[in-house]
């Protein structure tokens, strides 16, 4: 079936092959409108598509798109790569206006998404026909997460989602289980901090990781879990296989492994873990795991969490050197920490902000993947069943085209939530397939970062941010700080 691009629909001749995993859609013989093949969306050029894969694709690929290499974000970092993909993505569209436009590759269907109406559009009609189940990020998430809401369809997807979105607080600022978090980051930030005092005031990245994976694990699987690094180890190196997705095999061994603990974790249940509540969830509604194609896979869906709060961390890390070099948004952090230190769980609106611009400025999820399941018309033409559709986020959210502040730590921009009208900004994505964890995620990484600025000066030592023309990319593991 063609979806139209104003909310209405016709039917091309036949069905259409859509891949494996993906549920095909079969209509009629009698069409309304022209198909694919048709009225196809305009394509570049094979210099065109070589030069997008060679600035935009591969730099991204480089620095490890499910765990990051950080040699390789060094040197994009040094090479200025990330801002010559946004230069490339601009020319792009110079040429080919509002877009979608269909990549050159033999054998494989892939489109770039230029506009922002049309970036709203394929966030906010997922997972119909835009899944999320797209081809390459289910063969690197199977490496970890076979069976996870993400890379789910229909039924399944409708309950992992649910699952994930109960356990997570999906629509709460505040989680339900925030007050039992709230020790969990100070002691683990505290303990930080004595680290850093025995290296001299010296905050580089090792140790602030290290503590962050500690918090992680706690609030994640349980207390018992604090000091088993091995078991984030082992998630580590298996999101370094799905950095290879299809051109490594699956180490079934190690994976097997992984959901072995997490099934741990969820039998335990730890008072005040995530892991609990994700068990609660799956007691309360849905079906029992591995029975009939509505299987919940409740320990395929805690890996993905894990997975995430890695990059959360490195949003903490980032967003620390932007209040570094805005010694006035820190002084204001400061104030904000302090005015809030007697409620059991600070909103701490500022920091929250920080980690979102800090997202904004360097998107720990560049390239966000959809896959259309059915025919898709734009104004421009019909997008193909089977076609990987790509939003790379930098292109919109370091536009100086559109945007005053793209190159501006902006926090103000986050006071109020963001409408349908606006230009696309998705530090967690958008629409129906948006991040069930934001609001977790930004509630513990800007209470860890209050216990690091209270009361502190904080001194960027690794780096020269310039206030109004911030860089394309920030090596979070280059990043050193003096705390005194």
């Amino acid at each position: 079936m063609t979806q139209r691009s104003q909310s209405q629909q016709h039917i091309p001749d036949g069905s259409r092959e859509v891949p494996e995993g993906q549920h095909a859609v079969t209509a009629p013989a009698c069409a309304e409108g022209p198909t694919s093949v048709q009225n196809p969306l305009p394509r570049l050029t094979l210099a065109e598509t070589a030069q997008v894969v060679g600035e935009v694709q591969l730099p991204t690929i480089a620095k490890g798109p499910i765990l990051r290499r950080p040699k390789m974000v060094a040197g994009v970092e040094r090479l200025g790569l990330e801002a010559r993909a946004v230069k490339r993505m601009h020319k792009v569209s110079e040429k080919y206006g509002s877009g979608p436009v269909m990549l050159n590759l033999p054998g494989k269907r892939m489109a770039m998404v230029l506009d922002p109406e049309h970036c709203h559009r394929v966030l906010e009609e997922t997972p119909e026909p835009f899944a999320p189940g797209e081809m390459l990020k289910r063969n690197a998430l199977k490496h970890f997460e076979p069976k996870v809401s993400l890379i789910s369809h229909d039924e399944e997807r409708a309950e992992r989602r649910r699952l994930n979105e109960e356990a997570l607080g999906h629509d709460h600022p505040i989680h339900h289980a925030a007050a039992q978090f709230m020790p969990i980051v100070q002691e683990e930030a505290q303990r930080l901090l004595k680290q850093v005092e025995r290296d001299g005031g010296r905050l580089g990245w090792e140790p602030f990781h290290t503590a962050w994976q500690r918090v992680v694990r706690r609030v994640v699987l349980g207390d018992s879990w604090a000091d088993d690094a091995e078991f984030t180890e082992l998630m580590e190196s298996l999101r370094a296989s799905g950095n290879w997705a299809f051109l490594k095999p699956v180490p079934q061994e190690d994976r097997d492994e992984l959901i072995a603990g997490i099934r741990q974790a969820l039998e335990q249940a730890e008072p005040g873990s995530l892991a609990a509540h994700m068990a609660e969830a799956h007691g309360g509604g849905g079906t029992e795991s591995g029975e009939g194609p509505e299987a919940a896979e409740p320990e395929n869906q805690v890996p993905q969490w894990l997975f995430a709060f890695d990059p959360a961390g490195m949003a903490t890390f980032r967003a620390l050197a932007l209040l570094a070099a805005h010694p006035d948004r820190l002084d204001a952090a400061r104030l904000q920490v302090s005015q809030e230190s007697g409620a059991a769980v600070p909103e701490l609106r500022l920091l929250r902000a920080s980690v979102l611009e800090s997202l904004r400025l360097w998107a720990t999820t560049p390239m966000i993947l959809r896959e259309t399941t059915m025919e898709v018309e734009f104004d421009c033409g019909v997008l193909p069943a089977g076609t990987s559709t790509l939003i790379f986020a930098p292109y919109f959210h370091r536009d100086e085209r559109h945007l005053e502040f793209a190159h501006h730590f902006a926090p103000e921009i986050w006071d109020r939530p963001r409408g349908r009208d606006e230009w696309p900004l998705m530090p967690f994505s958008m629409g129906t397939g948006i991040c069930p964890g934001r609001h977790l995620v930004l509630l513990l990484t800007s209470n860890f970062l209050a216990q690091l600025v209270d009361d502190r000066c904080v001194e960027l030592t690794s780096h020269e941010l310039t206030p109004g023309s911030l860089p394309a990319l920030l090596n979070n593991y280059g990043l050193e700080f003096r705390l005194s």
